[in-house]
């Protein structure tokens, strides 16, 4: 079957100057689709600040879009999307941390993105790293595309591992337990193998998660921090603080982490990849040679554990009449090349596989640790009340650290801490069966 792009040479004049008009309406009714529209694009942070160099590119090649960016602190980010869905008053599109998709999500505010994506020549999902992509995935629907993405590893001092006999750091959780030990007898009274704030979630759920647990059970509606593989995870990182490894301090306990590392009061210390640009900032010109990053240590094997898949999405609200021009800008900001120049003017990691092949990336030895994570790691239980039970955890942790419980009352008071908070979860499964 010929295209109606292509006319007989036997056709008269008049129907070669129809099809001619026809694609030449066709082609201003798009423009006219576009003139005159204004994106609104929330973003958090200083992301907020520097997007601004690729917004205008971005209108340069879109003749009649405009985006207006909007700057957001992560502080008041959540509150302020949750008071514009209620009014009715969401931007066209935002960055939103991949942790806050299945609670948008799940109030119907997003729009799905699976068509737009098979229709695309730019937003690959083979491209994407799977963790990082399944966070957007919310039953069975594709509610955000990746525009920066964070895992954490350990950052370590390599001079002080090498004064205890190491060269790296051992990959399973024996090994590095050892070597940790090494590292503490080498140092001394006063210093600690590794730096575990006992008020960060993080750390006791990537080992419970690297354990194998599931965090939650009954389709996310309790808690399963009580179960065998969870409790395993459990008394690894407190036996780190029972053993003198890890010293029993919260964050705000430690006056400057980056003074603290550099006298070497801790050896390790597990992060993301904000502090790649912090430890060149505030480490001294003598010691820049002397630390690097390694993904985490897993339970069992010589292998990489896996890693929390953390970072930001772009996502386009329901609400938007502009859905069309949003995801043009969507597909924009997720160009390999945009990615690179965001990578530049940010930190932030590419969400793009593509992107890493990036010289000034790929020869970079300390993000080589995150590159290699990346492709190893896995999201948290995708509920909107996520960020609660996190924050339990912690706490959970904390009262056995300082002996205020046991790990058996710990964590049976978790699980039902947990349960608690998720009742009217168990409430609305049972009402949709």
């Amino acid at each position: 079957m010929t295209s109606a792009l292509f006319v007989s040479r036997a056709r008269p004049a008049w129907a070669l100057a129809a099809v001619m008009l026809s694609l030449t309406l066709a082609a201003g009714c798009a423009r006219r689709e576009d003139a005159g529209v204004t994106l609104r694009f929330w973003v958090m942070g200083r992301e907020g600040e520097v997007v601004q160099e690729l917004v205008h590119d971005f209108e340069s090649r879109n003749q009649g879009i405009k985006v207006s960016v909007q700057q957001i602190p992560w502080s008041a980010a959540h509150e302020k999307l949750l008071t514009a869905f209620v009014g009715r008053a969401t931007p066209d599109l935002a960055q939103l941390g991949n942790t806050w998709v299945p609670e948008f999500s799940a109030l119907n505010a997003l729009s799905a993105l699976d068509q737009r994506v098979s229709a695309s020549l730019v937003v690959d999902p083979a491209d994407h790293f799977p963790g990082i992509w399944d966070t957007n995935r919310i039953d069975d629907k594709l509610y955000g595309i990746p525009w920066y993405v964070d895992t954490r590893v350990i950052f370590y001092r390599t001079d002080l591992l090498a004064a205890a006999g190491y060269d790296r750091i051992p990959g399973s959780w024996d090994a590095w337990h050892t070597a940790m030990a090494a590292v503490s007898t080498q140092g001394g009274p006063g210093r600690f193998a590794i730096l575990l704030p006992v008020n960060e979630w993080p750390q006791p759920v990537i080992f419970g998660l690297q354990a194998g647990s599931p965090l939650l059970a009954d389709r996310g509606t309790r808690g399963a921090f009580a179960g065998p593989r969870f409790r395993r995870a459990f008394e690894f990182y407190l036996g780190l603080f029972r053993e003198g490894l890890a010293p029993p301090v919260a964050n705000n306990e430690v006056a400057n982490l980056y003074q603290e590392f550099e006298r070497g009061t801790f050896a390790m210390y597990i992060s993301g990849p904000w502090n790649l640009g912090e430890f060149r900032r505030r480490l001294p010109a003598e010691l820049q040679s002397s630390w690097a990053t390694a993904p985490m240590p897993g339970p069992d094997t010589d292998t990489p554990g896996v890693s929390l898949a953390g970072g930001s999405s772009l996502v386009v609200f329901r609400g938007s009449p502009h859905q069309e021009a949003a995801w043009k800008l969507v597909e924009f900001l997720s160009e390999p090349s945009q990615q690179i120049r965001f990578f530049q003017l940010t930190g932030d990691l590419p969400a793009h596989r593509a992107a890493w092949l990036d010289p000034g990336l790929a020869a970079d030895p300390q993000a080589a640790a995150f590159r290699e994570q990346l492709e190893n790691v896995v999201s948290t239980p995708k509920i909107p009340e996520w960020e609660e039970v996190a924050n339990r955890v912690w706490v959970a942790a904390e009262q056995v650290i300082r002996g205020a419980a046991t790990t058996d009352e710990a964590l049976a008071d978790l699980d039902a801490d947990v349960d608690r908070m998720l009742a009217k979860r168990r409430w609305l499964m049972e009402k949709k069966q």
